[in-house]
């Protein structure tokens, strides 16, 4: 498994199961002072990197965002926020394969294909997501989306790819009486053959149906069933999440979870406007494990009733996704700087294990058989 700590610039390289061990370390920004100097010399793209360091990096540069192996393990290809662009490194090396810079001024989420030879990455700034060659670095293609593009997944064995867009998170115009000033969120679905938009589904209007208008209809991490009938959303502001219908193209249920009495209930104390920020799904489609970012704890939840199981204490849980056995779901705490197993079946904490600075993206990948790390850094 990846690890990408945002502030650091690194990723720590663990055990997809078990015990989880560190086995190595890969640097991402070893461009950092050719990159930083070009961006110090162009007033604009000083702009918006300092923008993106008092924004959403809290203070922080955000180095690396998303990552994804190539299938044969051999590199690591990974979005880096603040440089605006995307990388693909040697494994073996730790020398810059490829560089992608992105449209705009900002690269942000990831989703690699099912073959593993294409990736998308959103380019927040200018609304556009990248399909690029995940091992030559060449675009592919490309399509529109709505403002500030996040999350991207690609379904039905990759026939298609969605795009949530999560409008501006940045502003303290935090109040459901503002939301107007937030942008255009929508899911944008396209062909993953031809980049050709097939649908925009506005969950304004599903939110609105189901009765839930006070609910913010920005989309963030999502999680779809094995057979793709089902989607589990999290929005902006809300502790829970929501269930929608594919087919029938309505919102079915939603599940509000525990606050926490020590978190604040002002909005604009919510990182980036995500009060919870991290699903994932176990391979069965029976559990849920959903990080309660802002509440400081994550929980496993039963898909059929939406009971969940004990709340695992967690300092600042900012993203969930499933080991490589399957067994278990894996949270970065990007406030204590680890990572932390936690059973599906029973709920229970298993193992944490420390990482870099802000741990965030955390995904399963490939390394050569006995690497221990870069020969170069």
């Amino acid at each position: 498994m990846f690890v990408g700590n945002n502030w650091e610039g690194t990723a720590d390289v663990i055990q997809s199961r078990g015990s989880f061990a560190k086995i190595g370390r890969v640097n991402i920004i070893p461009d950092k002072d050719r990159r930083l100097t070009e961006i110090y010399l162009n007033p604009i793209k000083l702009a918006f990197f300092l923008g993106i360091r008092n924004g959403p990096g809290e203070g922080h540069d955000q180095f690396v965002d998303d990552m994804y192996t190539t299938p044969d393990g051999s590199s690591v290809v990974a979005s880096r926020p603040s440089f605006a662009d995307v990388v693909s490194i040697n494994l073996t090396t730790g020398r810059i394969n490829w560089r992608f810079p992105v449209s705009g001024f900002r690269s942000d989420h990831m989703a690699v294909s099912p073959d593993g030879r294409r990736v998308a990455v959103s380019a927040s700034t200018s609304n556009t997501v990248h399909v690029l060659d995940i091992v030559t670095g060449q675009q592919l293609g490309s399509f529109a989306t709505g403002d500030k593009p996040h999350e991207n997944v690609f379904t039905d064995g990759g026939r298609y790819l969605w795009n949530m867009s999560i409008g501006e998170v940045n502003t303290d115009l935090d109040d459901p009486g503002w939301d107007f000033t937030k942008g255009d969120r929508h899911i944008t679905v396209v062909d993953a053959a031809t980049y050709r938009q097939v649908k925009v589904i506005d969950m304004r209007q599903r939110l609105d149906a189901f009765g839930r208008s006070d609910l913010s209809d920005a989309v963030r991490p999502v999680a779809f069933t094995p057979d793709g009938s089902k989607l589990y959303f999290q929005v902006s502001f809300f502790n829970g999440f929501a269930e929608y219908d594919v087919a029938t193209d309505k919102i079915t249920r939603i599940k509000e979870l525990p606050k926490n009495p020590a978190t604040s209930d002002d909005r604009k104390t919510f990182v980036n406007d995500s009060r919870h920020h991290g699903m994932s799904m176990n391979p069965a489609g029976t559990k849920l494990c959903i990080a309660g970012t802002m509440d400081d704890y994550a929980t496993v939840v039963d898909r059929a009733t939406l009971q969940q199981a004990a709340l695992v204490p967690a300092v600042k849980p900012y993203w969930a996704t499933v080991s490589g056995d399957g067994n278990a779901c894996v949270i970065s705490e990007a406030g204590a700087d680890q990572v932390t197993a936690i059973d599906f079946a029973t709920g229970q904490k298993l193992v944490s294990v420390p990482v870099g600075d802000h741990p965030q993206r955390v995904r399963i990948g490939h390394v050569p058989e006995g690497w221990t790390g870069p020969t170069g850094s």
